[in-house]
């Protein structure tokens, strides 16, 4: 039975904050990113300090401010405040080598996605005067409407000669975007931040902020803010200047990140680039530019952040006892250890999207909305590249159940934090799996009531 949560569209702080069920559903999200990533980070003890949980804490703040942004000005206070929250976070364990390493690389790639963001978001408010996403919205779609009912060439013509710079303007926020869920070519900070940030962080870093990412692509793109150039296409979005670029970006990431997956034996470097072709198959669902692929895509999110905690999770115990995040530390981890041996493989066959786990139906929900949407060629390309992606997971299966290790009778520990982490990722996953009928119905109504609030001019 479906939940039953109506919370409406309410606007508070002068309209630049919208509180409805995309909201509501963004925010469980990114909870459920910062409690499993507090279960997890108990087994680091260099994390044991206030200032960690607080940078958690003020990240996913800023995180749910970028979710619920109906403004231009309040979505870079969200981008801001969990920008810098992560960049500390990224470097937090200084008195290891590779974090600050990490931190700064995070700083660097970071303050050059976000300026070019910024001189996006700044070309739309200098030709609409506007910084509200659904009255530039508004504008950008029924002005030229108007005017070509008018008969106005002039106008007509200064509009087309707009459409230009607000291109422009739209590649800037797309990289902003593509920044933040690692799509190609913006993905070249993740394998070596990944790897060198703490590995709680990394779980959070892979989960919320690429949520955050998605969240933004839907108010600011979805709304109609930049859903300009409108043509007569058949399919929605196809005549928008910015939709083939989406596309494209789409499919590379997803192929890149697989094809680059499959040489990594640094266990934290293999899931970085396995986090990038998730992205790709997340974009799936949202460029079809239809409520049911926006649901899909956000039932995909919920239910990978369980899946990467649960990974993420497994690796931190693991290098407790090896010291390192190499391929061979899992060698023979079935003998070592069942339980987290049984908590990577469902975390795996998830992320493979093997039944019956939560990313088995997350994948079919993304490509049948594909398909359902006419972009079957896409879904078509999102399944090769799964099946591509089945490689390097089943190869590390492989490793954890026939492989021996030579620390073999090194027994190893799981703390109690951990272990529930642990066990209760491991449950949603399976029950996401075999019951996602309430969650995924969440989602649906959100997108459906954001589509709908769009059609009625915000």
């Amino acid at each position: 039975e479906a939940l039953n949560l109506d919370l409406g569209a309410t606007l508070i702080w002068g309209g630049m904050i919208r509180h409805d069920l995309i909201t509501f559903v963004f925010r469980l999200i990114f909870l459920v990113a910062l409690m499993t990533t507090s279960l997890i980070s108990l087994d680091v003890k260099r994390l044991q300090k206030v200032e960690y949980y607080a940078l958690l804490i003020m990240a996913t703040m800023g995180f749910s401010l970028m979710a619920a942004s109906a403004d231009l000005i309040m979505l870079y206070i969200g981008l801001e405040m969990a920008s810098i929250s992560s960049y500390i976070l990224a470097g937090f364990a200084k008195t290891e080598d590779r974090s600050p390493e990490a931190g700064m690389k995070y700083f660097v790639y970071g303050a050059f996605a976000t300026g070019l963001m910024l001189y996006g978001m700044s070309l739309i408010y200098g030709l609409t005067g506007q910084t509200n996403l659904y009255i530039i919205g508004d504008m950008v779609i029924r002005v030229p409407t108007a005017a070509s009912a008018v008969g106005d060439a002039a106008l007509v013509a200064d509009i087309q000669n707009l459409n230009g710079i607000l291109l422009i303007a739209a590649a800037m926020i797309i990289v902003g975007f593509g920044f933040k869920i690692s799509a190609v070519p913006f993905h070249f900070w993740t394998p070596d931040v990944y790897e060198g940030s703490p590995t709680p962080f990394t779980a959070f870093v892979s989960t919320a902020s690429k949520a955050a990412g998605f969240a933004v692509f839907m108010r600011v793109f979805t709304s109609g803010t930049l859903n300009f150039i409108a043509g007569s296409a058949g399919q929605p979005g196809q005549g928008t200047a910015w939709w083939p670029m989406l596309v494209s970006m789409c499919i590379i990431t997803m192929t890149i990140g697989n094809f680059a997956a499959i040489y990594q034996r640094n266990i934290k470097r293999l899931l970085a680039y396995s986090s990038i072709a998730q992205a790709g198959y997340a974009m799936i669902g949202l460029v079809t530019l239809t409520p049911d692929g926006s649901g899909a895509t956000m039932f995909y999110l919920l239910m990978y952040v369980f899946t990467n905690v649960a990974a993420f999770g497994v690796i931190i115990v693991i290098s407790n006892v090896s010291k390192s995040e190499q391929m061979e530390d899992l060698y023979g981890l079935n003998k070592r250890s069942p339980y987290l041996a049984l908590v990577m493989l469902f975390a795996l066959l998830s992320l493979g999207g093997i039944p019956p786990t939560a990313g088995f139906l997350g994948k079919f929900f993304i490509f049948k909305a594909a398909v359902d949407a006419g972009y079957w060629w896409l879904a078509l390309i999102g399944i090769l590249n799964a099946f591509v992606a089945l490689y390097y997971y089943l190869g590390i299966i492989k490793y954890m159940y026939l492989y021996d290790s030579e620390q073999q009778d090194v027994a190893i520990p799981v703390s109690r934090g951990a272990w529930v982490g642990l066990g209760l990722s491991t449950a949603v996953i399976i029950y996401l799996g075999v019951y996602a009928g309430p969650a995924f119905q969440l989602t649906q109504d959100a997108a459906t009531a954001f589509f709908a609030l769009v059609g009625a001019g915000g």
